[in-house]
């Protein structure tokens, strides 16, 4: 769908230039999604692994494979492709279809209405849950017995909502020390 040298701006690597290649494509179809431009796959046209490759700046030393959701395709050619540049790649993903490609980082963002695979909950580095309501916290926690002792664990306002849910996860998160807060810094730096 798109390509692009930014700033990450959730989770564990916030603050970190990377590189985003946002693929189309998503059937997951969260009503509070930023990028509801993704989902229809048919309007964003593949573009050749070779040419992704060839875009990325040469001092880029992280690439994050995001969407839509990302692992509706393939992703091995891709990531063996990024890994021959030596570059760190990272993945942020719902975690909802089976597991392709090879990650240096792996965000699980599990959504209600199609829960991850197994795999991805092994494979998490770290867990973030989007905070649009109070029974998102009883998700977080159900969700968070699912991953490994050693996955970070992070609570991340939806946009529209953070005035409301804010003060609910500070709340949350004294009593609960083992999560942190994840916001959105792109959109307070009103960047990409």
């Amino acid at each position: 769908m798109e390509a692009f040298q930014t700033i990450q701006g959730e989770g564990y690597h916030q603050g970190k230039a990377a590189y985003f290649i946002r693929l189309g494509g998503c059937d997951v179809g969260c009503h509070w999604c930023d990028v509801k431009e993704s989902w229809d796959a048919s309007e964003h046209h593949p573009t050749p692994i070779r040419q992704i490759i060839k875009s990325i700046p040469e001092n880029s030393k992280r690439v994050v494979v995001t969407g839509g959701e990302p692992l509706m395709w393939n992703l091995n050619p891709l990531t063996q492709a990024l890994k021959s540049r030596g570059i760190k790649i990272h993945i942020e993903t719902s975690g909802a279809y089976s597991i392709s490609g090879s990650w240096d980082w792996f965000c699980l963002s599990p959504k209600r209405r199609k829960l991850p695979v197994p795999k991805a909950y092994r494979l998490a580095n770290e867990l973030k849950v989007i905070v649009y309501n109070q029974s998102d916290f009883h998700f977080a926690v159900k969700q968070s017995k699912k991953v490994s002792s050693g996955c970070l664990l992070f609570l991340q306002p939806e946009w529209s909502k953070r005035s409301l849910m804010m003060p609910l996860i500070v709340d949350f998160i004294k009593e609960n020390p083992q999560w942190m807060v994840s916001l959105q810094i792109h959109k307070y730096l009103e960047i990409p």
